[in-house]
């Protein structure tokens, strides 16, 4: 459970935001997203391929 102190005077709206950005950096929406479906291991590992390819072609093209 998520606990996000308010000060003194502060507005509602930018404690939302907080808390907002709080929940996001916990990865529970993405959790459950994954969870939702199941996908088979040999697609996983694909797409881990995949990003993994696609990561390192953006840093050879950094590199040039």
């Amino acid at each position: 459970m998520l606990i996000i102190p308010i000060k003194d005077g502060e507005n509602i709206d930018r404690a939302l935001k907080r808390y907002k950005r709080k929940f996001d950096k916990t990865g529970v929406k993405r959790q459950l997203q994954e969870r939702k479906q199941f996908t088979k291991p040999s697609v996983a590992r694909r797409s881990q391929i995949q990003k993994a390819q696609y990561i390192q072609h953006l840093r050879d093209q950094e590199d040039i």
